[in-house]
């Protein structure tokens, strides 16, 4: 996730908790076995002016009840988690979380001694969360639907500052990486739906479909059917999508080869459709003298080594795009907004290492 923090203290309201669950029969003494059946849940859309926002409720970790609104992100694995109101004040220092030996465990959360940073952002300017390894149960969704996730390795936070110095408030920037690949910060970090058990007949991953574009308004919106998590061999054959297997130069990250046409030039790019950047897309192109947006008007056509095309108009209130270059940035990625997600729908396969685009 390469973003400009839209600050957010999300209270999602009403949530009853349902926790989806498959049961097998047996017959004359054998187990016969069920395929399962993907889970589909609703999430949030949220915005502030350009800024937008995809939301994924939280209820609970561990045995905590808790009611926040997470950053839905495919472009950084693994969930990060303030840690204010989900630990006791008493354990939250502004030096640190205070942890007794390798591990305490506090209303089933498993906080470790392992502490770290984890950075968004690049060579212009970053945020960091500071915080501890920790491991826990997580109840995502609402009382339309919801999915329990099993000891899920997170990243909790009990500071959150930016290259410049600003603190930023608890829950500012809480994260649901959905992405592959494990986290830099610790490789037991890694996409919380890796901790759901998927059944017989599914396949790891999950499908984003096409959002709202009449949702993003200045409250949360709840859409419905936005998510759905395990995969039927109809979604990885026969249901559109063109596939792009993840390459290991990349660490099997969601990081797809292809070229970048714009002001009647072609360029080679590595792109990353990222849910997690709220408004304006990045083209990294070594030969831009500075950082400039593109006017509005712009047609901008990318294409994906796999054949997968898309073409949009930069506006001024949508599709704003500008050009850096990697040499500055020190990010060769060309890095697709949340706007990208309203016209194309968006699969991962993570037992194959595979990403799926559709236009839609």
């Amino acid at each position: 996730m390469k973003i400009k923090y839209l600050l957010l203290k999300m209270q999602l309201i009403g949530c009853l908790l349902i926790t989806i669950t498959f049961s097998s029969c047996k017959k004359d003494k054998t187990t016969a076995v069920v395929n399962a059946t993907p889970v589909t849940i609703g999430l949030y859309e949220y915005a502030s002016d350009v800024d937008k926002r995809l939301l994924v409720p939280i209820t609970k970790i561990g045995m905590q009840t808790v009611n926040y609104g997470t950053i839905f992100d495919t472009g950084s694995p693994g969930m990060t988690m303030d840690a204010t109101g989900i630990l006791p004040a008493s354990m939250i220092t502004s030096a640190g979380i205070t942890v007794t030996g390798d591990s305490t465990v506090v209303n089933g959360i498993t906080v470790t001694s392992k502490t770290s940073t984890i950075s968004f952002g690049d060579a212009t300017g970053t945020t960091t969360e500071y915080g501890n390894l920790a491991y826990a149960n997580v109840t995502v969704g609402n009382s339309l639907g919801s999915l329990e996730l099993k000891r899920v390795p997170f990243f909790l936070y009990y500071k959150i500052k930016d290259s410049k110095g600003t603190t930023y408030p608890a829950h500012s920037a809480d994260v649901f990486g959905v992405g592959t690949g494990t986290s830099s910060t610790n490789t037991n970090i890694s996409s919380p739906l890796k901790s759901y058990s998927y059944g017989t007949g599914l396949t790891s991953g999950f499908k984003l479909a096409t959002l709202s574009s009449t949702s993003f308004l200045g409250t949360p919106t709840y859409v419905s059917n936005l998510l759905t998590v395990g995969l039927t061999s109809a979604d990885l054959s026969s249901a559109g999508f063109i596939m792009h297997p993840l390459l290991p130069k990349y660490s099997y990250n969601p990081y797809i080869e292809g070229t970048l046409t714009y002001n009647n030039k072609t360029i080679d790019a590595v792109f990353l459709f990222d849910t997690g950047t709220p408004s304006v897309s990045t083209i990294e192109d070594k030969l831009a003298v500075a950082a400039v947006s593109l006017p509005t008007n712009t047609t901008v056509t990318l294409k994906t080594n796999q054949g997968f095309t898309y073409t949009y108009v930069t506006s001024n209130t949508g599709n704003l795009t500008q050009v850096a270059n990697p040499n500055t940035t020190q990010d060769y990625r060309s890095i697709f907004s949340l706007d990208f997600f309203i016209k194309n729908e968006y699969l991962t396969n993570y037992a194959s290492r595979i990403i799926g685009l559709k236009n839609n």
